[in-house]
């Protein structure tokens, strides 16, 4: 009978001590009072706020980035790739056309492993216009990356060409015949750069 009482104590006393320490603790904490909040964009949110018996002041910031063109420098990174000093451009041109971020680096993958197998001085990452010894040519990777957005934006996406199987039609119809490894391949890499 003794051991039956100080198992129910037990089981009823410990989650009540419990509950009353940390209901005690959060008490006696001073409450933070924010005094101002600004926003400047080199520090994008920053909150600074003082308890109320003045303690010393806390200072707390945060920011909202978006991650894109860190993931597309690390992939382009991860492959040593010279499309690299270009991910934000990469990110800035397809937000332009309204594409898949994705979308130019998985394609210049499958194209030609992210720009280390083209045609010499091409800057031609995409295999964009090029067929038997027709080389499109462009005189940068700006240029290039804009001009292959332009024509995937017009010449696929507002055609209702949206996804790798259906571009690889008209883009490289010889991979459709041939059971499609293009479009398995560009969908993959658009998977890798989630």
């Amino acid at each position: 009978m003794k051991r039956l009482f100080w198992i129910i104590f037990f089981l009823i006393g410990a989650p009540l001590t419990l509950v009353l320490s940390i209901h005690l603790l959060y008490k006696t904490l001073p409450t933070p009072q924010v005094l101002s909040s600004e926003f400047n964009p080199k520090t994008p949110n920053t909150i600074i706020a003082q308890s109320k018996n003045n303690d010393p002041v806390t200072f707390s910031s945060f920011s909202i980035a978006d991650a894109r063109p860190l993931i597309v420098r690390k992939y382009l990174h991860l492959y040593e790739s010279p499309l690299e000093p270009y991910s934000d451009l990469l990110i800035e041109v397809a937000d332009k056309y309204s594409l898949d971020y994705r979308l130019l680096p998985a394609i210049a993958q499958q194209e030609s492993n992210l720009c280390k197998k083209i045609p010499p001085s091409s800057h031609n990452c995409w295999g964009f216009g090029i067929y038997a010894d027709n080389v499109i040519v462009f005189d940068n990777y700006p240029e290039a990356i804009e001009t292959v957005a332009r024509a995937l934006k017009r010449d696929y996406i507002n055609q209702g060409l949206d996804t790798p199987e259906k571009i690889m039609a008209k883009y490289t119809p010889p991979s459709l015949e041939i059971g499609g490894p293009w479009a398995k391949g560009v969908t993959q890499f658009l998977s890798d750069l989630e």
